[in-house]
């Protein structure tokens, strides 16, 4: 490799770093890139959601003899309402070419405001994590017409030989 090769590829010139590495290095296709991060990020909005609808389910199973039932309830709610505006907004994203000039403008304008309220979902979620409740405070706060009561079995035998006739 002589010295001319070497001050090409710390610039970055394609053709030198063919010539030196005999590999040929394709440029990043930002589409690809963005509908991979796009729906990456999609997915683990719908495991946040999954999460905020089943704790949703909770608080509003134990009632509101709980006694952050109010605040819980508004925030999982918001925290549902921001989430499905961000994925709108990234089936949105995806569904442009950000190799637009005319349309890059407005997918940066959408990819901010999707950060902005994933920023604030997660700062919701920490909130309900704070205001949240232990598996027993469930079973302790719920109503006693709510509990499913248990089986009452007869007791086993003795000996366990016993065939039943006697």
């Amino acid at each position: 490799m002589n010295a001319e090769s070497v001050a090409l590829n710390k610039l970055g010139d394609i053709e030198a770093q063919r010539a030196s590495s005999g590999k040929a290095h394709r440029p990043i296709n930002i589409n690809h890139y963005a509908t991979k991060k796009s729906a990456a990020q999609s997915m683990l909005d719908v495991a946040l959601l999954m999460a905020n609808s089943s704790q949703l389910k909770t608080v509003l199973y134990v009632g509101p003899h709980y006694r952050f039932y109010i605040p819980l309830i508004v925030l999982l709610s918001l925290s549902i309402t921001l989430q499905v505006i961000v994925g709108l907004l990234l089936v949105f994203i995806v569904k442009y070419d950000l190799n637009d000039m005319r349309k890059q403008a407005k997918l940066n304008r959408m990819n901010n405001v999707a950060t902005v309220f994933v920023f604030f979902t997660v700062l919701i979620n920490i909130f309900i994590t704070a205001l949240g409740f232990e598996g027993h405070a469930v079973r302790s706060l719920a109503s006693p017409e709510m509990l499913i009561p248990e089986p009452h079995l007869p007791p086993l035998p003795t000996d366990l030989n016993m065939t039943g006739s006697i």
